[in-house]
């Protein structure tokens, strides 16, 4: 006799299942009405294939190269590039793999590393806005650069002593326009609840870029899913949960 069952009991057998399988420590692979779902350990794939050392702050670094199968010689846009090696995304794709770009920071400090360990990239010193007009005041904290702020109060919440200081203001076309930049492969971004304004300055449909990288914490990760819905880009959802700070995008239509 074939036993039939409706969707409810379907769901409870499919999940006892996994319980099952969980529980026995066999990895959980259940196969329903077609394609087998699979929950991969990206993070552990890549720490075998690449090796634990990395250059990226979180496991930025390992996706990208995951992504582009240490594809070589691309360009990036590196948008809050901090320090040219230290937490750097863009490091070794250049060091390693011949890539060349653009990196842009309102921290001048970095430039004199930028000089002497990427000579594949132009770094700019900007604060990324909506004008490419007129400065914005930086709030540094000179121990540490990471916690710099246009918010002052943010910024005392590290030091006891912050110094003021004002950045010329660009857009992310009138940066990508003057460097004559003739294609972007991977935009990385992490400017600190900046992006959503950033992003709306950005010609995406021009330079189609097949990744992209974007810090999104809740304040901003709406807008962000927002603006790169309209540009017909979707999340990878294979680093969703290797990488729960940022959020990768690429184009729906990879042509």
């Amino acid at each position: 006799m074939r036993l039939r069952f409706d969707l409810v009991e379907l769901v409870a057998i499919v999940g006892f299942s996994v319980l099952a399988l969980t529980v026995v420590g066999v990895p959980a692979r259940v196969t329903v009405l077609g394609p087998t779902l699979v929950d991969d350990d990206v993070l552990a794939q890549a720490v075998q294939r690449y090796g634990s050392k990395k250059y990226s702050q979180g496991p930025e670094e390992w996706l990208i190269r995951d992504f582009f199968k240490d594809r070589r010689d691309g360009v990036f846009l590196d948008v809050g590039s901090y320090d040219a090696r230290k937490w750097s995304n863009t490091y070794r794709l250049e060091h390693d793999f011949g890539w060349s770009g653009v990196a842009i920071d309102a921290v001048q400090e970095f430039a004199t590393g930028y000089r002497q360990f990427r000579p594949r990239t132009r770094f700019v010193v900007a604060f990324v806005g909506d004008r490419d007009t007129g400065t914005e005041t930086l709030h540094l904290n000179l121990r540490d650069f990471a916690t710099s702020s246009v918010d002052d109060s943010f910024t005392h919440r590290f030091t006891d002593k912050t110094v003021a200081r004002e950045v010329p203001v660009r857009t992310l076309d009138g940066i990508v326009d003057e460097a004559q930049v003739a294609r972007i492969d991977l935009l990385s971004m992490d400017i600190e609840l900046g992006e959503p304004v950033a992003l709306s300055h950005f010609a995406i449909a021009r330079h189609r870029p097949q990744l992209a990288v974007v810090e999104a914490h809740g304040q901003t990760r709406q807008a962000i899913l927002d603006y790169f819905a309209r540009a017909n880009y979707v999340v990878v959802g294979r680093y969703l949960r290797a990488d729960t700070q940022n959020l990768y995008f690429t184009p729906l239509d990879p042509r």
